[in-house]
């Protein structure tokens, strides 16, 4: 069951959920994140690295992160395996309500790979919370995305890209993470 590169590929809620809001999903800041994803999952199938499916439910909500209702799965062009990691979340950060770091644990894991959906929630969530646990984080960015906030009491609108750029500042600035590209990554002969 160890792993022998070291390594895991953290695939953040790429589900079906998010398309369920066709006006944010329209509004991404990365139309191409699904294909960049997939690239990664490519490379970490080819060397070797672990792949771990996480997904966001909320029970009992009527939304469309509520798995009675059906959407709480990895979209399907990603193409889970059956052998791979898969976790279901009902907090921000793919650590804190699942066994997750048990199962990294288990399999040797000393290096976390970060893409997925909500750069500047559940992916940045769970890029400190693994640098906290002591895992070395690589967030690719290009491989991640957000739709912007519109203003409110006490904030103003912030955009898409203006939320990844952030996230790539605070986390590779405050060293919890190493912000690559999708070509950085599949490019990389190091894997731990």
């Amino acid at each position: 069951m160890t792993n022998t590169t070291g390594s895991a590929l953290l695939v953040v809620d790429a589900q079906e959920s998010f398309r369920q809001r066709p006006a944010d999903w329209a509004a991404t800041a990365n139309p191409q994140v699904l294909d960049n994803i997939a690239r990664l999952v490519d490379h970490a199938r080819t060397v070797g690295d672990d792949v771990a499916w996480i997904t966001h439910a909320e029970p009992g909500t009527a939304g469309v992160f509520d798995p009675a209702l059906g959407f709480v799965h990895v979209v399907a062009e990603l193409d889970p395996r059956e052998h791979e990691l898969q976790v279901t979340k009902t907090s921000i950060n793919a650590f804190t309500t699942t066994n997750l770091h048990q199962q990294l644990t288990l399999r040797g894991i000393r290096r976390v790979v970060i893409c997925g959906i909500r750069t500047e929630q559940c992916c940045e969530t769970t890029a400190r919370v693994a640098s906290d646990l002591g895992y070395q984080v690589d967030f690719v960015s290009d491989a991640t995305t957000t739709s912007g906030i519109g203003a409110g009491p006490g904030y103003e609108a912030v955009t898409g890209e203006q939320l990844m750029r952030r996230t790539e500042s605070i986390l590779g600035a405050r060293g919890f993470a190493t912000i690559l590209t999708t070509a950085d990554r599949v490019s990389s002969s190091v894997t731990a």
